[in-house]
């Protein structure tokens, strides 16, 4: 994902926004490729794999398969 959808994007659950922690790029150092979205209210933590943040409800996210 590129840094700059962090400006957009928010926690589902309160709206607030979300900070990212552990950044890690890609090679081009443009693409986050792994990391957490921690959201600025509540605190909830949503990963980021393979480029694609997961921001489903904690109760909504499990191993489902593809």
């Amino acid at each position: 994902m590129k840094e700059s959808l962090l400006e957009i994007l928010c926690c589902p659950l309160d709206k607030h926004d979300v900070e990212l922690e552990d950044a890690e790029y890609g090679d081009d150092d443009e693409e986050i490729v792994a990391g957490t979205l921690v959201c600025s209210e509540c605190g909830e933590r949503y990963p980021i794999e393979d480029g694609i943040p997961n921001l489903l409800p904690p109760d909504m996210r499990g191993e489902t398969p593809a």
